[in-house]
């Protein structure tokens, strides 16, 4: 196959690219500055402690989406924040045959297209706002993803697998179409574990569940996924903003094939394992709280849903986030002046 890999220089995506690459496909990555270079001249990397020796795969890299000549597969693994900005250069690549794989956390801006009943092609403005995503891309050219892995990039080019190698994959109509399954096919033989889904919305709330409250939370106390689940007043928390989303998605015909507590006790599983969104914080990166919080509580409001819990980490995390872009992406505390100690 030949697959294009925007964000390939990331977390996702590079080991995405590594291991489709091995398994013999053609695989074109899009990166930028640092990683760019880095991949040009050694190739990506990926370390995983089950591996003695790190796997290297020679891709090609581009700085530029539209450099890419139309691929039969994007895989498009960057954060959703970042979609907008590229939206009409990945557009110009996404020829009619070409399968588009969004392998963004939260909801994503394709999530009520293929939808039948009162919802059908509502626009999530959280994360689409004008419906700029929803009118440049084409939903029969989207096969819908769920990202499980745990990853981080350890250096440019260099990717560390902390755990998980699932990628469930499912038709935007649920129907179990011969395309979805050769692209089940095409993961399977990269050592991927990427069953077909009759309903992949199912998955996307499953993930988010986690998403959702591990993310922020992580990044408001800089705690792992371990410490998070065991320390009791986070862990009531977590448990809480679940319930919230639970109810959301039950009203929009969702149900979940785990309860909260399993859900929970699979995140403690991971370990002393550092969300997304604190790793970012740490990087000075933006956060994706829109995607993982602001979308949800959006489908609250459109359901008549309340969201006293997540309305109030969202306040924090993006005021966190605010905050962190103002000062260049520096954890330090901006100068506020003279203090004076109160007697």
């Amino acid at each position: 196959m030949k697959i294009c890999v925007i964000g390939g220089g990331g977390a996702i995506g590079g080991y995405l690219a590594v291991m489709l690459s091995r398994a013999g496909n053609d695989v074109t990555v899009v990166a930028r500055g640092a990683t760019l270079a880095a991949i040009k001249e050694r190739g990506l990397t990926l370390i995983h402690d089950e591996h003695p020796e790190p796997l290297v795969a020679k891709v090609k890299a581009v700085e530029k989406i539209t450099d890419v000549e139309t691929p039969d597969v994007v895989i498009l693994a960057v954060k959703a924040h970042q979609v907008d900005p590229i939206i009409h250069d990945l557009a110009a690549i996404v020829g009619p045959e070409t399968i588009l794989i969004p392998m963004q956390n939260g909801i994503p801006w394709w999530y009520f297209q293929k939808l039948s009943g009162e919802y059908q092609d509502h626009t999530v403005e959280t994360v689409d706002a004008g419906g700029v995503a929803k009118k440049a891309i084409n939903p029969d050219n989207i096969i819908g993803c769920v990202v499980y892995p745990a990853t981080f990039s350890e250096a440019p080019g260099v990717i560390r697998l902390v755990e998980g190698n699932r990628f469930p994959l499912g038709e935007l109509n649920g129907e179990v179409t011969e395309r979805v399954q050769k692209m089940s096919e095409m993961m399977t033989q990269a050592g991927f574990k990427s069953p077909v889904l009759e309903n992949i919305r199912s998955e996307i709330w499953l993930k988010l569940w986690g998403n959702m409250t591990f993310n922020p939370i992580s990044a408001l106390t800089h705690g792992t996924l371990e410490g998070i689940c065991q320390f009791p007043l986070t862990r009531d928390l977590a448990r809480n903003m679940m319930a919230e989303a639970q109810a959301i998605a039950g009203k929009l015909g969702v149900t979940f094939r785990v309860d909260i507590e399993r859900r929970i006790a699979g995140a403690e599983k991971v370990g002393k394992h550092k969300t997304s969104m604190l790793q970012d914080l740490e990087a000075g990166r933006s956060l994706e709280v829109d995607a993982l919080l602001g979308s949800v509580i959006e489908l609250g409001k459109i359901t008549n849903t309340p969201t006293p819990c997540l309305n109030t980490v969202f306040a924090l995390t993006k005021y966190l986030d605010e905050n962190i872009q103002a000062t260049g992406g520096s954890l330090a505390l901006p100068p506020v002046g003279d203090c004076y100690a109160l007697n």
